[in-house]
């Protein structure tokens, strides 16, 4: 069997994640996603390369932008492509592509070609096919020169709602693509469930695989330690700013609040929400007895909220003490969070609470780095006078985990995508120390990997 690998994007960095797969003629993409920080062109993962390929399917693992958003563009170039998820990303990608309409007009302003419009979203949704996970379904491209056709099965990758970990089997031989896989258990999503069977090829993301399991809190301690910091802050009467994901990142740490609220861990206060993080909230809610989840009869909408949105003096967080859970989570510019941060600077007795992965140039970033009492420069050179403090909420696997998943499904490749160089060698050294005869690549950005099974 002839396999080809070349990524478009998301190979060795955080974004755009976005790999060519051709299996005996038929062209497959492993999602379809845009880079939260870039803009322009240079945010797009290279689909023009595209034009000389065949291109039949594109398989999505879940909704978060740097796996789903450039898919409007992806099927503006190339209408014919069918696009596959599970039933909870379609659902949730109706959402998320809606929202990031507003967001590209404004990043993307000079380079119209690259926008789409509401009705182009509701189009591309529509035409998505789901599937539950373990359902096995099948795929033959236009141009596909075997007689056997190609199995698909998603597993759940427990790394948000609907998140999935792609299996393809053809001639006997089989493909494992982890997409972002999480091992560690978290307030409402539970642990992936990879295949219990061998594979040949293991295509894995490496964002933490230079850290291991010792090097994180698991979730129950680094609430307590979260929470310490929260009590800290409204205790002397000040608000805490949470940048967060509003996929994600939003219904676990509100789980998680919630829970330490009614066991009076917390001190009573108010809970700012609301965006596109509320919607999501139901989606959680009306899906959680159709996942693996902690605790099925619990449910986000039943918690008390105010919602942030509708808030216009911002002397209200001075007067009414709360946490503020907004996104996005690396105060990128033009977002809800961004809009709030120049006022929370201002304020010694408030505080900013980062609980996930920061990009290096993201003005989050900046200002974790920055720190209490020294200048940050954003618009504009202002200084920190809030608390700013960092907790590790990740919702991704750690690179001894990676390493017990390659033991576990014994593959012959692995190509190791979705982390810096730093991350895939660390990892690519281990894994090579562990298993020294094993094939292994680090993926590159339009360098291909050609494979014979």
């Amino acid at each position: 069997m002839n396999i080809k690998f070349l990524p478009l994007g998301g190979a060795d960095e955080i974004g755009a994640s976005c790999y060519y797969l051709n299996i005996e003629g038929t062209g497959i993409l492993l999602d379809c996603g845009i880079h939260p920080r870039k803009i322009g062109y240079a945010s797009l993962p290279n689909l023009d390369i595209l034009k000389n390929l065949p291109v039949d399917f594109c398989i999505v693992t879940h909704a978060h932008q740097d796996h789903i958003g450039a898919l409007p563009i992806l099927i503006k170039q190339y209408p014919h492509v069918r696009i596959y998820a599970t039933k909870q990303t379609v659902e949730i990608a109706e959402y998320t592509l809606h929202n990031a309409v507003k967001i590209l007009r404004e990043s993307l302003g000079d380079t119209p070609e690259l926008l789409y419009t509401h009705e182009e979203v509701d189009l591309l949704v529509r035409s998505m096919i789901d599937y539950r996970y373990n359902e096995t379904f099948e795929i033959i491209g236009l141009r596909h020169n075997s007689n056997e056709t190609i199995k698909v099965r998603f597993y759940d990758a427990g790394h948000i709602l609907g998140s999935a970990s792609v299996l393809l089997e053809h001639e006997g031989k089989r493909i494992f693509y982890t997409g972002d896989i999480n091992f560690n258990p978290q307030s409402l999503m539970q642990t992936a469930l990879p295949p219990s069977k061998p594979v040949d090829i293991l295509i894995t993301e490496s964002t933490y695989g230079a850290k291991t399991t010792e090097d994180f809190n698991d979730w129950d301690k680094e609430s307590d330690r979260f929470i310490n910091y929260l009590n800290s802050i409204i205790n002397k009467g000040g608000s805490v700013l949470v940048p967060v994901f509003a996929l994600g990142k939003t219904q676990e740490l509100l789980s998680t609040l919630h829970k330490k609220l009614v066991k009076r861990k917390l001190t009573d206060t108010t809970f700012y929400t609301g965006g596109l993080g509320t919607k999501i909230n139901k989606l959680y809610d009306k899906n959680r007895f159709l996942v693996n989840y902690s605790d099925p009869e619990f449910e986000l909408s039943n918690i008390e909220q105010t919602d942030a949105y509708q808030i216009n003096d911002l002397q209200t967080y001075v007067k009414n003490p709360g946490i503020v859970l907004v996104s996005s989570g690396m105060l990128l510019r033009n977002t809800f969070s961004y809009s709030l941060l120049l006022y929370w600077l201002n304020q010694s007795k408030f505080g900013i609470a980062f609980v996930g992965y920061l990009d290096p140039e993201s003005p989050g970033y900046k200002v974790l780095n920055a720190g209490t009492g020294n200048k940050v420069e954003l618009s504009e050179s202002m200084e920190v006078k809030c608390s700013i403090e960092k907790f590790s909420f990740t919702a991704h696997a750690r690179g001894d985990q990676l390493i017990s998943l390659a033991e576990h499904l014994k593959p012959s490749r692995i190509i190791l995508v979705h982390g810096t160089d730093e991350a895939k060698d660390t990892l690519g050294f281990k894994l090579l120390q562990k298993f020294p005869n094993i094939k292994l690549n680090s993926a590159a950005k339009l360098n291909q990997i050609e494979i014979k099974l």
